[in-house]
């Protein structure tokens, strides 16, 4: 009976070994009740010099997508028969993802020398279509759009939720998978956060802007989004915060 259950435990499988990458000191944290819920808290930790890692900013309410979150593609593991981030799915992205550049209507924000940051027109596009050969990319066009997929795709709409934003690099390129979720950022929510999003993480602009403005790329900052359970399970051997 043992050599039989021992040689049941040699092919079972084993959990893909992660943890965060060692030059990463600056990690945006968002926890939320359950995999269902749509409201979040997030808050900044950083690493000092002794290797402990402690709260810099936060914590802030936000607010993720109606029907919750699903596993998207970053940096992480995931085992296949997990639920996935889809295209159109409501759905908020949850794991490890790095973070990148702002975005937004304004000339200019308050940001970390190194951090980018481009001030959008109309000819600015990100393209949402899986089908799409710039699926989950940004565009700039050389003309003003004109034909209804640049027009659908243009990041500039007057919208006031999307005037400022801050890249969450889920499915990215330069292979993103077809259909698995596109143009996910943090950006301001909507009515004070009484609606959740479609996939992004919001909160209020104050809180947005002194993200933005502490996210430093020489950090390796990256976003970490999981429901309060899986987290505490993954802590350790995830090295989180």
């Amino acid at each position: 009976m043992s050599r039989l259950l021992a040689g049941i435990l040699m092919l079972a499988p084993a959990a893909p070994a992660f943890e965060l990458p060692g030059d990463c000191s600056q990690v945006v944290v968002g926890i939320t009740s359950t995999w269902q819920s749509s409201h979040v808290t997030v808050s900044v930790y950083e690493k000092g010099p002794g290797g402990t890692w402690k709260k810099a900013a936060g914590p802030w309410d936000g607010r993720c997508a109606k029907k919750g979150l699903a596993w998207g593609h970053g940096l992480h593991p995931v085992s296949p028969d997990s639920p996935r981030k889809s295209e159109g799915d409501w759905r908020t992205p949850a794991g490890v993802f790095r973070i990148g550049g702002a975005w937004g209507y304004h000339k200019a924000i308050r940001k970390h020398p190194g951090l980018a940051y481009r001030r959008v027109t109309t000819r600015d596009l990100w393209v949402e279509d899986p089908s799409s050969r710039y699926y989950n990319r940004h565009l700039i066009l050389g003309h003003e759009p004109g034909k209804p997929w640049e027009k659908k795709a243009q990041m500039r709409q007057d919208d006031y939720p999307h005037s400022l934003k801050l890249y969450i690099a889920h499915n990215t390129y330069p292979k993103p998978v077809p259909g698995a979720g596109s143009a996910i950022f943090f950006h301001i929510w909507r009515d004070e956060g009484a609606k959740p999003t479609s996939g992004c993480t919001t909160m209020a602009e104050k809180h947005l802007r002194t993200l933005i403005a502490r996210v430093d790329p020489g950090r390796n900052p990256l976003y970490v989004l999981l429901p309060r359970k899986d987290y505490g399970a993954l802590q350790k051997p995830w090295k989180l915060p």
